[in-house]
């Protein structure tokens, strides 16, 4: 039992020791590196202020790095290409491997900001540049880049990143990108008002319609339909209809579906034309269709389990979106009863 407790303490401390391993950062040369110090064989040594000239590093993905003369003002920078050379680099924690075109350099990583380069006996401390980085280094390995390439009289010319440049650069950049959006935005409300006016255009030509069927009508088709409606407001199935409603007790859907239909034999074009008009939501469609059928408001209310003011709103609001202007309820309930056939 001893020996088996032994063996498994022994095992969590290999997984330990292994996830202790595993979970180092790995080192990444990538970014901006400026020299701050020489040391040489002799002793002598030399170091770069903080804010001047010297030189910088960009290291392109850890595979390729382009080095420049560098000059900070307080305008920008100014920069002459210097090389660019292919390198090779792994961080296998217990050992580094650095080359610059295939010429090994022994590296000493001092800490994430600072590291040496060792070559011909004299070492390089570089640090770190992240500000130099992340706003000129993109700058800085293209033209670096271009100018090596490009360059046949072997003369490097020197470059001036200006600060002034870059700012009005990302004003032109922002000001471009909020003019979309402003265009954008223009073309949507349009395109929203010209939807919004076809609509209403639509809308109107139905009302019309409407009316002028109504203005229209013959006279024995009118007396028609006085004496249907008569019939149907004296028939049982109507007052049974509204003594189950005057209960106050809620209707099933089933209940609802033959509402619809002794609507629809009375009036056969009140759903259709009703529908066509706006897209009613389920209680404001029974609403209407109450109401057609003279039920009043104070009974609708209470079949539907709302309170009379909201049935009220709910009236006048959908006055206001078919006819585009302010109503009260009695008006929609004018409109109501005036449709149908």
């Amino acid at each position: 039992m001893e020996r088996i407790l032994i063996m498994i303490m022994t095992g969590m401390l290999l997984l330990s020791a292994c996830s202790d391993e595993n979970s180092e950062e790995t080192f990444f040369l990538q970014g901006a590196w400026t020299l701050r110090h020489v040391e040489y064989p002799i002793g002598t040594e030399y170091d770069y202020p903080q804010d001047g000239t010297t030189f910088c590093r960009i290291y392109d993905r850890d595979s390729t790095l382009y080095e420049c003369h560098l000059s900070e003002t307080q305008t920008g920078l100014v920069i002459v290409p210097h090389f660019t050379a292919g390198i090779v680099f792994a961080d296998h924690g217990d050992r580094l491997m650095y080359l610059e075109d295939e010429d090994p350099r022994p590296l000493t990583i001092k800490n994430d900001s600072t590291i040496v380069i060792q070559r011909n006996g004299v070492r390089y401390t570089w640090q770190r540049a992240r500000e130099i980085g992340e706003q000129w280094g993109n700058d800085i390995r293209d033209i670096t880049r271009a100018e090596l390439q490009g360059s046949a009289d072997g003369i490097l010319h020197h470059y001036v990143l200006s600060i002034r440049e870059e700012e009005q650069e990302n004003v032109i950049h922002w000001f471009t990108w909020f003019s979309i959006v402003i265009i954008i935005m223009v073309l949507a409300i349009a395109r929203i008002a010209v939807n919004y006016r076809r609509e209403k255009q639509r809308l109107m030509l139905q009302l019309r319609q409407i009316h002028e069927v109504q203005e229209n009508r013959p006279q024995a088709i009118r007396h028609a339909m006085e004496t249907v409606e008569g019939e149907f407001f004296a028939s049982d199935d109507y007052q049974s209809l509204v003594r189950r409603i005057a209960s106050g007790q809620r209707l099933r859907e089933e209940e609802w579906d033959g509402i619809e239909e002794l609507t629809r034999r009375v009036w056969p074009g009140f759903s259709s034309q009703l529908r066509s008009l706006y897209p009613m939501s389920e209680l404001e469609y029974q609403v209407s269709m109450l109401i057609r059928l003279r039920i009043p408001p104070t009974d609708i209310a209470a079949v539907l389990v709302r309170e009379a003011s909201t049935i009220s709103t709910v009236r006048s609001r959908l006055y206001k979106k078919v006819f585009g202007k302010k109503g009260g309820a009695k008006e929609w309930d004018e409109f109501i009863l005036s449709i149908g056939i």
